[in-house]
């Protein structure tokens, strides 16, 4: 019978032993029967079940150990036959100590790995770490002083581990645990100490106490190491530090939010795990990201006036650069494939009902604040007044036709001048002096003389008026009343709705015919 792995299984904790109390990590460990002096163990890993205290007091076998998502040690492993160990170079492992001073790491454990007369250098710190960071921080630091990582000559546990798209799951390298058969502390001078597992946990602590761990250094080496890891050059490399430039000024007045809001969202989606992360941002965790970055810019707490809702405004921002044409750098996201016979209908009907059901919601929200005649004049006042009615940024960005002045005022008028009648004959050059319907001046910013809104509906500077439903005359739009005065604007955004459904679809059409063009010149170039 086979045990599937469990990450559940209970084993019994020895609570008041120390030495096993700095394991903690026990899946997917390794084990091996007790070798021959001069041979070497083999190693196999147990993934069932988690490696229990008791097993490793009774010792009637080796062990080793990986590590989790977090680490309070690391080890630097020197084999016999290095160019590094002391029997070659006497003062190399003084200079691996030497190598780590900038992160805080200045009081190494030596102890011998087995009889083989290898060396363990173990590195405890006070404060708990990312495991991926500490391993790509430490790497970095002994490759920029010379030291070549390889097996067989220095290892890094925790070892940087390839970064894979396809979802497979990877583990860190195990190390065999310190003071088994073959290992023991050695002082200053590499002489042997005499101790048990007390002893090792002794020394522990004294090393932990002396190495109070950089933060900030470690911050500025990983940002560094991450982008030559990832080779971020070229065109990347001055997106990444547009982005950059961009976001560390952080807020300098008001009316910054949205903007800065999307340039995280962007930098965090694309490059975040090739700057702080141990793989690509999505979901709640990009969010989580884009508020921790925005919190923590300057000026953010003096000058960010959706300190209340930012959070919701980071999830709008996520929805809409996960949606988008960018992808996480070093991945190849390439959209699949649709034969224009046979598109993804599922998938376009799903987004033309989110599309439709956004768009009716603006459009109530603009006429609830004609109703009101509440729709501010200006640009950043009306997209603040429409935020009100639950309306995100990014989906007011999208169908900005529908409540932006300058848009909304162009596509207003197209709609009246396709309804002029044939034997119009009041001309454009009448007048120049007539208020826009929804334009720069917007309903609630009246010319004098004006007491309601729907005194501002006379004719545009475009020739004869007719509305969507029929003419109306310069004097019938005057003589409205408020009720068939909105009714009137509703006509005109059902009109500009229709027109844009009716452009969108030809577009697509235009755009099934280009690929049918094209689908059999791409077959050769793949």
């Amino acid at each position: 019978m086979s045990l599937a792995p469990s990450r559940t299984f209970p084993s019994v904790q020895e609570g008041d032993d120390p030495f096993l109390a700095l394991w903690p990590h026990r899946y997917d460990y390794l084990w091996a029967e007790h070798p021959h002096p001069d041979e070497r163990p083999d190693w196999q890993t147990e993934s069932r079940y988690p490696l229990s205290d008791r097993l490793l007091q009774q010792g009637a076998m080796l062990y080793g150990v990986r590590f989790g998502p977090t680490t309070r040690y690391c080890v630097l492993d020197v084999d016999k036959s290095s160019a590094y160990h002391p029997t070659r170079d006497r003062f190399a492992w003084r200079r691996l100590v030497a190598a780590l001073e900038v992160l805080g790491l200045v009081q190494a454990m030596v102890c011998t790995s087995s009889y083989s007369g290898g060396l363990h250098l173990y590195f405890p710190f006070d404060t708990e770490q990312k495991t991926w960071a500490i391993a790509l921080a430490v790497s970095t630091l002994l490759e920029n002083n010379g030291f070549k990582l390889a097996p067989g000559q220095l290892e890094v546990f925790p070892n940087c581990k390839a970064y894979v798209t396809s979802g497979e799951h990877s583990l860190y390298n195990g190390h065999r645990l310190p003071m088994q058969a073959g290992s023991y502390l050695l002082n200053q001078d590499l002489q042997m100490l005499w101790g048990n597992q007390e002893t090792f946990v002794q020394h522990w602590q004294f090393a932990q106490g002396r190495n109070s761990l950089d933060t900030k250094a470690l911050e500025r080496i990983l940002k560094a190491a991450r982008r030559r890891q990832f080779r971020v050059t070229g065109k990347a490399d001055k997106f990444l530090n547009d982005l950059n430039a961009e976001i560390e000024q952080g807020w300098t007045g008001p009316g910054q939010t949205n903007r800065l809001l999307g340039r995280i969202a962007m930098r965090s989606y694309i490059f975040g795990h090739v700057l702080y992360t141990d793989k690509p941002l999505e979901g709640h965790a990009l969010v989580h990201d884009i508020v921790t970055i925005a919190q923590n810019l300057p000026g953010y707490h003096d000058w960010c006036q959706h300190q209340q809702e930012v959070e919701k405004r980071a999830q709008d921002w996520r929805l809409a650069v996960e949606q988008s044409h960018y992808f996480h750098y070093g991945t190849d996201k390439r959209p699949v494939a649709l034969s224009p016979d046979c598109p993804d209908e599922s998938e376009s009907s799903w987004n033309q009902q989110q599309q439709t059901e956004a768009r009716a919601r603006i459009q109530q929200a603009v006429t609830d604040l004609l109703e009101k005649a509440a729709l501010p004049s200006g640009i950043t006042a009306r997209f603040d007044a429409l935020v009100t009615y639950g309306l995100s940024g990014t989906t007011l960005y999208r169908h900005r036709d529908l409540w932006h002045p300058r848009h909304l005022q162009n596509a207003t008028i197209d709609v009246l001048q396709s309804a002029v009648e044939p034997d119009c004959s009041w001309t454009a050059s009448g007048s120049n002096n007539h208020t826009n319907l929804l334009g720069e001046s917007g309903c609630n910013s009246l010319p004098e003389g004006i007491s309601s809104p729907l005194e501002s509906l006379e004719p545009w500077t475009i020739g004869c008026n007719s509305s969507p439903s029929g003419a109306l005359s310069q004097v019938e739009t005057r003589n409205m009343t408020q009720e068939e005065g909105i009714a009137y604007i509703k006509e005109v955004l059902k009109q500009v709705e229709v027109r844009r459904q009716s452009e969108t679809a030809k577009k697509r059409q235009r755009q099934a015919w280009r690929d049918q063009l094209l689908l059999p010149f791409l077959d050769g170039s793949e």
